[in-house]
């Protein structure tokens, strides 16, 4: 028999893939009791040991209805994981559309949790953020580190960046326990291509591995992005829901997460390696100007000092991240 959870947990964006990876592990406790919401129907991760765990809510963080009973599902709550929002290439064609997800409805729920719990509580707050708050001018080379002013160009990461200064100080003032993770690009992410201009960065070891193509949006072998596998960061969220507090200074609560700096040629190379050579007849060029620009935009290294200072886990390579994805195809 099961014992009784004693930590309420919500994750928000549960029916995207960040949301699933960290729900699989948590539910694994007996200890979490996990709140999964989205806009569509989000599902329990199969395989759980303590699926019954779980609370699946589909609803409009928009509205203050739903949050008003999403809270109410949660009581008393331990940490709250914002992890929904439109993407970068999605939020970069529709800003009010970005602007109503990625900033006002995660500063309706902050409010809404707030007024729940009006001494503060002690509720952490994980937020995904990106680095893609990064822009040019950028350092010699292209490697950020914490104190490299955050310049986005692009409406994903400018959103991104407003929130984290609200995060910043609402810890600050007491009202929460917050910790911002300017998060890699994940690869290589199984399931659905995305919005986000990276999406071709596992499009391009995914579809090739089920037998279809994947356009790569520049013609430049040598392009360089900042990216982590799935598994090192389904570690690295169990691990900052356990940091102290005080690691971090009271108002600068932002995580540069670890990652890896790969090429577009080395990934190529890697899914030759351990997905066989025939696949990469399934790649083509067709550039596209509007994504490469967002893409160039980034930062293609980044300073994990604080990270490592931390105990989070960084990967190994670009062929390691490559060999795991065609590894658990082969498991599956």
């Amino acid at each position: 028999m099961s014992s009784t959870p004693t930590k309420n947990i919500i994750i928000t964006g549960a029916g995207g893939f960040i949301g699933p990876l960290l729900a699989s592990r948590l539910l694994d406790d007996p200890s979490y009791r996990v709140v999964l919401t989205d806009v569509a129907e989000p599902a329990v991760p199969a395989g759980v040991a303590h699926p019954e765990n779980a609370v699946a809510l589909r609803g409009d963080i928009c509205d203050a209805a739903f949050v008003a009973r999403l809270l109410g599902a949660a009581r008393p709550l331990f940490a709250l994981f914002l992890f929904h929002g439109v993407m970068s290439a999605g939020s970069e064609a529709d800003w009010d559309l970005s602007l109503r997800v990625n900033v006002d409805s995660v500063r309706g729920l902050l409010l809404a949790v707030r007024a729940a719990y009006p001494g503060g509580g002690g509720v952490r707050v994980v937020y995904a953020s990106a680095q893609a708050v990064y822009g040019r001018p950028l350092p010699a080379g292209g490697r950020v580190a914490d104190a490299v002013a955050p310049t986005p160009e692009g409406t994903y990461g400018a959103h991104k960046l407003l929130t984290e200064v609200l995060l910043n100080d609402m810890h600050r003032r007491g009202f929460f326990d917050v910790f911002s993770l300017r998060l890699p690009t994940v690869a290589v992410r199984p399931g659905r291509p995305t919005a986000a201009a990276s999406s071709f960065l596992s499009g391009m070891i995914r579809e090739p591995m089920r037998g279809a193509e994947c356009a790569i949006p520049l013609r430049d072998r040598g392009f360089r992005a900042f990216v982590c596998s799935p598994a090192v960061l389904q570690e690295n969220l169990v691990r900052v829901l356990a940091l102290d507090p005080g690691c971090l200074p009271p108002h600068v609560r932002h995580v540069n997460m670890p990652g890896i700096s790969v090429s577009v040629q080395q990934l190529v190379d890697a899914l030759a390696r351990h997905g066989g050579a025939d696949r990469l007849r399934y790649l083509r060029e067709e550039p596209d100007p509007a994504l490469e620009r967002i893409l160039r935009s980034w930062a293609p290294e980044v300073d994990t000092a604080t990270a490592r200072r931390l105990g989070l886990l960084q990967d190994e390579s670009a062929d390691a991240l490559v060999k795991q994805y065609v590894d658990s195809l082969k498991s599956a």
